[in-house]
């Protein structure tokens, strides 16, 4: 007797890997919150504008924004450990996920704008590479 295609329940659990131009047209759209899971020395020397800080040593899907009509996009340096998040978010019980896949690292090869410290000086720029 042959199985059914559809025996077993299709996985609602998804991680969705988005491009840095596709995070950068939500956040400009103000329709995510990006979350960025590096460690604060990462995230002081430079960062997405905008994005939240919440390390992945110390992460907690229970602490994060529910109920919101915003999507909430996890973002590290080159998108290991945001995927990481993504996947304690969907062991939490969320139906899904979003990270920026290739993290910080794709997003300035797209050439979109950093918020960079520049500790030879002390002074914070914004803007495009």
């Amino acid at each position: 007797m042959s199985q059914s295609p559809h025996s077993d329940p299709p996985d609602t659990h998804t991680l969705h890997e988005l491009d840095a131009t596709q995070v950068h047209a939500l956040l400009r759209a103000r329709q995510a919150v990006l979350i960025d899971v590096r460690e604060p020395g990462e995230f002081e020397a430079e960062r997405i504008p905008g994005a939240l800080l919440f390390p992945l040593s110390g992460f907690d899907p229970a602490c994060l924004p529910t109920g919101g009509a915003k999507r909430i996009i996890f973002q590290c340096g080159t998108g290991r450990r945001s995927a990481q998040a993504g996947h304690r978010v969907l062991e939490a019980g969320a139906a899904e996920a979003s990270h920026l896949a290739g993290g910080i690292r794709a997003w300035k090869e797209a050439g979109l704008p950093l918020t960079r410290f520049d500790p030879a000086s002390g002074r914070v720029h914004h803007g495009h590479l």
